[in-house]
């Protein structure tokens, strides 16, 4: 199990928060995503086939990218 923390500088309310969660969470092999509005951040934690590539491509498809 992997778990990474994203910087994401666009989480700016609770739709935000929700949105990341609701889709990042539908990614087969993710285990729990944690978004923090006031950090900025998505904390994900997964396994295969989640890979660190698919998330990130994920959240800049919803349009939350990650800074790399």
């Amino acid at each position: 199990m992997t778990t990474v923390t994203y910087k994401i500088p666009n989480i700016s309310c609770g739709h935000c928060v929700h949105t990341i969660q609701t889709e990042v969470a539908e990614l087969a092999g993710v285990q729990r995503v944690i978004a923090d509005q006031e950090a900025k951040t998505a904390t994900i934690t997964f396994d295969l086939p989640a890979t660190e590539e698919a998330i990130k491509a994920l959240l800049a498809e919803i349009n939350y990218p990650a800074e790399s």
